[in-house]
């Protein structure tokens, strides 16, 4: 064996462990530089959060004071990130009005045939002072599949089977053809019970939607003697043909209900990031700032509903992506940034956005929302919310693999569509996305939602950060890419999914 062989294996140990040397010193610091990214990103969004979620902002509610010193702080951090007012108004910088009228059921009648049904038999309201039916003649129209024409509903009393998470948008639709009123009809008395408790309560809606609407709640048991027992049986099976067609009753129904009612102005928080091609469309990322105000039980210690997880935390991530966007500005497409109102109440701020839109809603060529998302630890998969509904899925696939992520439970990702902000654009057809840790899987989310959602509790102590930087990462990718005229060209037909009415309020029954 030659020296020269035999030195040679010695030499190669010897350069393999200088290049593991070599190795671990460049990838240190790119770990440690990481880690102090993701303390930076904690640190500002905790700072947010602690403050919108104080006792002092009294669970923010809008037409409250908690809103005021909401919206002053908002304004501040929009300036500090570097945002311009986004409303096209210099009267009004920063604030887009939200007109909305707070009502509080006082009486409620319903009766069927001349005959009042108790008050645990039916429930009647509607958000007008005073909305009166009387003698007005029925039409069962089962489960509203298909819609009747509008001349064999319009000014008459519609008897609606109900369906839970399915009723609502049904209303909806049926309040188009103008009835005198709809009866929803349920199964117990313990579901007029829990419509009282949803609806028989202070409500708030937009002050040109639907305060007209008369919608009563009626139990079978009292449909059925209304009508006679067989009749009615034989309706019910009648109506579970998909192709059922509405029927005329020989019935009369009278019903009336009394709310105090009182208008206000709330505010959306509209900001921008200039962008230097801004005929090439926009970016919008969105967040409500709202929450309950007071929730708790009356003889509790702590009434606040803070609303730290629900969704200050949502707020802190969009201001903080705001921050990272504008640093690593400028970017092609405008970005806008808006803090809406009255979510809570069934997306009401964002439904005020596109009636009265800064820039055109077809110029939105992505929204990204952020609702609820300080839940989930690092590394969790991601929930999709609005998969499958607009032409951005490739590029959030894409970004997905490239950065490793998984993707969480598709089916209960999906259930949550319709219930936050991004709903309200993609029914116009807006390509909006909630991409979100916290959405990823019942087992994530499952507890919070039981113990924490929309009560005292969600408070700081609750915040968990650790997937929400990942989605605020895994955003930051996005977001540069679309906003870049050369990185993503949207194409000329969006891809959307069914339009359907939302329901009334966010989690209401039937």
């Amino acid at each position: 064996m030659s020296p020269t062989a035999s030195a040679s294996p010695i030499r190669l140990v010897v350069l393999l462990a200088l290049a593991a040397l070599v190795s671990a010193c460049a990838t240190a610091p790119s770990k440690r530089g990481l880690l102090a990214e993701r303390e930076v990103i904690a640190a500002n969004m905790m700072r947010d959060i602690t403050t919108l979620a104080s006792d002092e902002f009294g669970g923010r509610q809008p037409g409250t004071e908690g809103e005021r010193l909401t919206l002053e702080y908002l304004a501040r951090r929009y300036t500090e990130v570097g945002l311009v007012s986004g409303t096209n108004d210099p009267a009004n910088p920063w604030r887009a009005p939200v007109e909305l009228v707070h009502s509080r059921p006082q009486s409620s009648k319903v009766a069927l045939g001349g005959v009042v049904l108790a008050d645990d038999e039916a429930f009647a309201f509607a958000g007008a002072r005073r909305v009166l039916v009387e003698g007005a003649d029925v039409v069962f129209v089962g489960r509203a599949l298909t819609l009747p024409p509008a001349d064999a509903i319009k000014g008459k009393v519609a008897v609606l089977l109900g369906e839970p998470g399915k009723s609502p948008a049904r209303r909806a639709q049926l309040f188009e053809l103008e009835p005198a009123a709809i009866i929803t009809v349920v199964d117990e008395q313990s579901e007029i019970a829990g419509v009282r408790r949803a609806y028989g309560s202070d409500r708030i809606q937009r002050v040109s939607e639907g305060n007209r609407d008369l919608s009563a709640f009626v139990t079978d048991a009292a449909m059925a003697r209304a009508i006679g027992t067989n009749v009615w049986a034989t309706l019910r099976e009648a109506a579970q043909d998909d192709t059922f067609a509405a029927r005329a009753l020989k019935l009369k129904a009278s019903l009336e209900s009394v709310s105090e009612r009182s208008e206000f102005s709330s505010y959306n928080l509209i900001g921008r990031l200039p962008g230097t091609m801004p005929d090439a469309g926009a970016v919008l990322l969105l967040a409500h700032w709202d929450h309950l105000g007071t929730c708790g039980d009356d003889e509790a210690a702590d009434l606040i509903c803070n609303g730290a997880i629900d969704n200050a935390s949502g707020v802190a991530m969009m201001l903080e992506l705001a921050r990272r966007m504008a640093a690593s500005g400028p970017h092609d497409r405008d970005i806008y940034v808006l803090a809406t109102s009255a979510e809570e109440a069934g997306l009401l701020g964002a439904r005020a956005f596109i009636a009265d839109p800064p820039v055109p809603l077809a110029s939105i060529v992505a929204a990204f929302n952020f609702d609820t998302v300080a839940v989930a630890p690092a590394g969790s998969p991601l929930g999709f919310v609005g998969e499958g509904r607009t032409a951005l899925d490739p590029l959030v696939l894409e970004a997905l693999k490239e950065t490793g992520r998984d993707l969480g439970n598709r089916d209960f990702a999906e259930s949550f569509v319709q219930r936050q902000d991004g709903w309200a654009l993609l029914e116009q057809g807006v390509p909006a996305l909630f991409l979100s840790s916290a959405f990823g899987s019942q087992i994530v989310l499952g507890p919070y939602l039981e113990n924490n959602y929309h009560q005292p509790s969600d408070e700081l102590g609750r915040i968990e950060l650790g997937g929400a930087i990942d989605d605020l990462l895994l955003h930051e990718t996005l977001i540069k890419r679309i906003a870049s005229a050369i990185g993503y060209s949207p194409p000329p037909v969006r891809v959307q999914g069914p339009v359907q009415a939302p329901a009334p309020v966010e989690t209401g029954p039937q």
